[in-house]
């Protein structure tokens, strides 16, 4: 068997180079390099055929002055009769300051990094690449993006930084680029549709403002936010911000019964019963609790603390102590302490070996460093290889002073990022436009009650809300089950 499986790999393999033999390099006048490539693979039960263009497309401004380089891979399907009504995805991950590598090697690209689906740690080189036979490239053309500052997308000239980092700078340049892709390539009349993850759902809502907003009207047919942050304050634990508490609290409770710190016998291994008990809760009990604060009664309090440490894994006498107020980085460390053990953040099935037993937080996001080697070895090995990308400059992955140097302002003047109302308005003014919404039960970077709480605020249609749960984590598509499950969601979104 495991001579089989080297012998596929090398045939696989084989071909990838073989089509990196045939990509052609082209240098525009502008000076943009770009990369044009052919493939083919089986999605869907279907033989599809594509061409691919990766490359740099320089955006200027009213005086002709190039501003920004955006790189991009667009997959365009041959053979279609009415290339002009096929449906068109932009797609783009978060951050801020995140290249669209998960989302391209993890689920929708034509290949795809396969990671041990049961939150190990994915160790070092080589890394198996498949061909992806999930891929929606037979329903849907796939424009990957990457926004200034991630993976080879830069500013030009003397374009200062702060033209692309921030909330609304980086919707009005990549709905400008947005624009010009649908202009060159004739798809002003195709249903078109935004996937984001993370970051890049808050970044979906501004691009519906930006695109929706005037008359230069681009209306979609729907978005997908996966791993959703529309509303910060619901995640957030600063001092007096009772509601993030509330916010993360079932997701705390999901983590505890993966890691079997609850009795799953007293809600007979349903985990979607406990979990609809702990919502409850959080709506109910605890909630006017936090409210309550200081004035709630001390036997009203303890009564609290047991029933909440029932939930979520800890200790009564832990969650009195802490004011029954556990922070996102507290609960990381807490639940497996004494195995020595943190949980990820992004994904809480992850764990990770702790040095000091004492420490208040974990020393790393075990989910974090359980997935970037292979995602960027697997990126660019298929840029080179498979594509014939030569460009030898950096590429970055996630860049930190991107996401710290992130104007957050909307203008709208709240305390907390809030482009919930974008949604809602972008919904009330484009009666076609479908909203799905993948949360991921372990994900505790972007925790799907906190996603539940965004969208019960006023001005949605709930009929054109879509909510789908996975029982994996913000990159629910490392989980095979979460991945098939995820990815047919995705195509009922597209109309399939």
């Amino acid at each position: 068997m495991t001579r089989l499986i080297s012998i596929l790999t090398a045939i696989a393999l084989s071909a990838c180079t073989a089509a990196a033999q045939d990509a052609a390099t082209t240098a525009r006048e502008d000076g943009s390099r770009v990369y044009e490539s052919e493939g083919q693979i089986t999605a869907n039960g279907q033989r599809v055929r594509y061409s691919v263009i990766a490359g740099e497309t320089f955006m200027a401004g009213d005086d002709g002055e190039p501003y920004a380089s955006i790189f991009s891979t667009a997959y365009i399907r041959e053979g279609v009769e009415d290339r002009a009504t096929r449906p068109v995805a932009f797609i783009f991950n978060g951050g801020p300051g995140s290249a669209s590598l998960w989302l391209h090697m993890g689920v929708f690209g034509p290949y795809r990094l396969d990671l041990p689906p049961d939150a190990r740690d994915d160790g070092a080189a080589p890394y198996s690449i498949v061909e992806n036979n999930l891929s929606i490239l037979d329903q849907a053309d796939l424009v990957f993006v990457d926004p200034v500052g991630t993976g080879w997308s830069r500013p030009l000239g003397d374009a200062d930084t702060d033209r692309f980092w921030g909330i609304r700078e980086d919707a009005e340049v990549l709905g400008a680029f947005i624009r010009r892709w649908l202009t060159e390539n004739r798809r002003w009349n195709s249903p078109k549709y935004l996937l984001g993850e993370s970051y890049g759902t808050t970044r979906i809502a501004a691009l519906l403002n930006e695109m929706q907003g005037g008359w230069t009207d681009v209306s979609f047919n729907g978005v997908a936010l996966i791993s959703t942050v529309l509303d910060f304050r619901f995640d957030d634990t600063s001092e007096g911000n009772d509601v993030g508490f509330v916010g993360l609290m079932p997701g705390f409770a999901a983590t505890a019964w993966y890691h079997e710190r609850v009795d799953r016998a007293a809600w007979n291994g349903d985990i979607e019963a406990f979990i609809a008990d702990a919502r409850n809760f959080a709506y109910d009990t605890y909630m006017p609790a936090l409210l309550r604060g200081a004035s709630l009664p001390e036997a009203d309090r303890r009564a609290v603390a047991a029933e909440l440490a029932s939930y979520i894994g800890l200790s009564e006498d832990y969650l009195m102590r802490a004011n029954l107020r556990v922070s996102l980085r507290r609960f990381m460390r807490e639940l497996l302490r004494d195995q020595g053990l943190s949980v990820g953040r992004l994904d809480s099935r992850y764990t990770g070996e702790e040095a000091d037993a004492v420490s208040e937080g974990p020393e790393y996001d075990p989910s974090a460093y359980g997935i970037d080697g292979g995602y960027t070895a697997a990126m660019l090995h298929y840029f080179t290889d498979t594509l014939g990308v030569d460009i030898t400059e950096e590429y970055s992955v996630i860049d930190i002073p991107t996401a710290s140097g992130w104007n957050r302002s909307t203008g709208q003047g709240s305390a907390y990022v809030n482009v919930t109302p974008w949604v809602a308005t972008a919904m009330r003014q484009n009666a076609d436009l479908e909203v799905l919404v993948a949360q991921g039960y372990y994900d505790l970077a972007t925790p799907f009650f906190s996603a539940e709480l965004m969208f019960n605020q006023p001005g949605f249609d709930p009929d054109r809300v879509h909510f789908r749960y996975y029982e994996a984590g913000h990159m629910m598509y490392i989980h095979h089950p979460s991945l098939e499950a995820f990815v047919a969601d995705v195509r009922e979104l597209l109309g399939e």
